[in-house]
């Protein structure tokens, strides 16, 4: 039977790698184009309320800059872990934990409003996504658990937390019947960018600063290179010197830490309270932004703008064409897909092997007793 082997290439082009990015959004339009022409729907229209029709009015400019924050900032998180061969699949909990901690100002001490309070909501914020990342840390560097099951499974407990908050003992007694914590007062509100023109907010500037600090740190500091080491071949950082349980705490302390800030930003931000449902799922297609920008926390920045745009897009195409909502995880998947696709295809020479033919069985020697002789 026939099977396919993938080679590594002793070479990897760096033009085909610096494109790899574009080609594969490239590929994921065509494939929308298709899907588009499969439902019915005119795919110009269709690519074009997806693509384009964000980009034409400033409102969604900054409702684009608002959807990338998280994205961004919990994907430069992402991209530590998974250079340190750490999968964190669970940065959704991370991000719902670190709301929850950081509303804990907010909802406890409503009469304690100065200047100070939004500062300390992202530290908690941060601490409470660090704190929930840390659980899968341990386990993997204690007793050598799978971290993409317990990372996974946290997400479900962090949702049902909330939920439970918002219905029960954090219930807004006003909101009549609807599960809802009490809104936010003005000190505990990200300050908005430009209020004259849009509702984009401060978010998307602690995003391009946490990249750019993570950036700096992978790339010119001891910690980022250990990391690196670590990640590729934890042998040889012993050698070195470099311990990996450590590692693999840093890197989901940092990736938590993140997550829990993109959290606590969009609640405090966006949104102005705690809901049963504060994310469209931001920490899962922020997997798809980490290996879009090539784990490369300033990459991360053009490829968090990306993502957000299929947001916004898929909203439009709902409106303009009627599509639903599930075409927008169509599309991210496609994309993700694609990427990994074209990353393989780079690095990996695809080689089919035919099976070898059996060997043809000897022929029994004659002896002297067969032709009767004796």
């Amino acid at each position: 039977m026939m099977r396919i082997e993938l080679i590594k290439r002793p070479q990897q082009s760096k033009l085909y790698s610096a494109l790899s990015p574009f080609l594969a959004f490239a590929l994921m339009v065509v494939a929308g184009a298709i899907v588009f022409a499969a439902l019915g729907k005119n795919p110009v229209a269709g690519l074009y309320a997806y693509f384009i029709e964000p980009l034409t009015e400033m409102w969604s400019l900054h409702e684009l800059a608002i959807k990338a924050a998280p994205l961004i900032l919990i994907a430069v998180g992402l991209s530590v872990c998974f250079q340190s061969n750490n999968w964190n699949i669970g940065a959704e909990g991370q991000f719902t934990l670190g709301a929850i901690v950081g509303s804990v100002i907010p909802l406890y001490f409503p009469d304690f409003q100065n200047w100070t309070v939004l500062p300390m909501m992202l530290v908690c914020g941060a601490i409470g996504g660090a704190l929930y990342a840390a659980i899968p840390a341990l386990l993997k560097a204690r007793f050598n658990t799978n971290e993409i099951l317990t990372s996974l499974m946290l997400v479900y407990v962090a949702q049902l937390v909330l939920d439970w908050l918002v219905r029960g003992p954090w219930r807004d007694p006003a909101a009549m019947s609807f599960p809802q914590a009490p809104a936010f007062h003005s000190w505990a509100i990200v300050p908005e960018l430009l209020p004259a023109s849009g509702r984009a907010n401060w978010g998307i500037v602690f995003a391009v600063i946490a990249a750019v600090a993570v950036w700096y740190m992978m790339s010119r500091t001891l910690k980022g290179f250990e990391v690196k080491v670590i990640g590729q071949s934890p042998r040889a950082g012993g050698f070195g010197g470099f311990s990996a349980t450590r590692t693999i705490i840093f890197a989901f302390l940092v990736s938590g830490a993140l997550a829990g800030l993109a959290g606590i930003v969009e609640v405090s931000g966006a949104i102005g309270r705690l809901q049963p449902q504060i994310s469209p799922g931001y920490g899962f297609a922020a997997i798809i932004v980490a290996f879009l920008g090539r784990l490369n926390p300033l990459g991360i920045v053009a490829a968090g703008l990306v993502l957000a745009l299929s947001y916004l897009g898929g909203e439009a195409a709902q409106i303009e064409i009627g599509v639903t909502d599930k075409t927008v995880r169509a599309f991210q998947g496609m994309l993700l897909f694609f990427v990994l696709a074209c990353d393989t295809l780079i690095h990996y020479q695809v080689r089919l092997v035919r099976p070898a033919p059996a060997a043809a069985p000897e022929k029994p020697v004659a002896t002297e007793a067969a032709h009767g002789h004796g």
